[in-house]
């Protein structure tokens, strides 16, 4: 506030100058003289390293302050008053010469991509949103999900019509993943066992009939069971079993009733259900 004074005994509050008829600017409601108040309370330029006067305009930014003159680019001195501006290691520049030494280039058309514009990045290179299209549609992505394939990015339902198998199952595209099964494609959580329903996905399972089972519906529907534990005999992972009329014994399964010693390459001797090794036969 600068105010012209006529009273008598009316001095500056630093240097005691009278102030009669004099400009002064009053602080706190204490009066000063013109040039106590610029030593006292005016911000040294940035620019020219002068104080600002109460008389000037004084331009600030992030506690740092201006002449409205010195305000100004530091590369190409344009002022930037009233005007859009970056800020780069304590520099002011306006924004052509700020996108001309720092701005991304497009990856698309190769232009520089204005500070205070939106940009899109992947793998290290950056695009205008506009430029950022599905190679298929030629419509922008955005912040859509999106399938690089070659070089190029593709939209996720123009990726599913050019390129995407079908599931054997359910039909629809497979984006990712999926597992393959007699030469068709599935989805990982539509494989499932023909029994049970669960996924065999990452699990150990057989066929029949060109069916996919998981071990124990398999075993349950198909494996013959063994005459000596009853359980079922799969024949999986190598597991060597003992057949005779018709009966099938687990290799460990197939001992001496009486004396349980292994009949496994030996001779033995049959009584109704009942396999004995020779001695405990002839002891009958």
């Amino acid at each position: 506030q600068v105010s012209r004074m006529t009273t008598e005994h009316f001095d500056c509050h630093y240097c005691k100058d009278s102030l009669l008829g004099k400009k002064y600017v009053l602080r706190e409601d204490n009066p000063y003289c013109i040039k106590c108040y610029d030593n006292l309370f005016s911000n040294a330029c940035e620019d020219c390293k002068k104080p600002i006067g109460c008389d000037c305009k004084d331009l600030s930014y992030k506690e740092r302050h201006w002449h409205e003159t010195c305000f100004k680019c530091a590369k190409c001195g344009k002022s930037l008053v009233e005007k859009p501006f970056a800020a780069k290691d304590e520099l002011l520049l306006c924004t052509e010469c700020y996108s001309n030494e720092y701005s991304s280039k497009c990856f698309m058309c190769k232009k520089t991509i204005m500070p205070g514009s939106r940009k899109m990045e992947y793998k290290g290179n950056s695009w205008h949103e506009t430029c950022f299209i599905c190679h298929r549609c030629l419509q922008p992505i955005g912040t859509k999900p999106f399938i690089p394939k070659d070089n190029d990015n593709y939209c996720v339902p123009c990726f599913e019509k050019q390129f995407a198998y079908h599931c054997t199952a359910c039909k629809k595209a497979i984006s990712t993943g999926g597992v393959t099964y007699h030469d068709q494609p599935w989805h990982k959580e539509c494989f499932l066992c023909t029994g049970c329903k669960k996924q065999l996905s990452g699990k150990r399972f057989t066929s029949r009939d060109d069916f996919p089972y998981c071990l124990d519906c398999f075993s349950n529907i198909y494996a013959k069971k063994c005459a000596g534990c009853t359980k079922p005999i799969t024949g999986l992972g190598g597991a060597k079993y003992i057949s005779f009329e018709e009966r099938q014994w687990h290799s460990d399964c197939f001992n001496c009733m009486k004396c349980s010693i292994s009949l496994v390459g030996r001779g033995f001797l049959t009584q109704r259900d009942d396999v004995l090794c020779p001695e405990c036969g002839r002891n009958i």
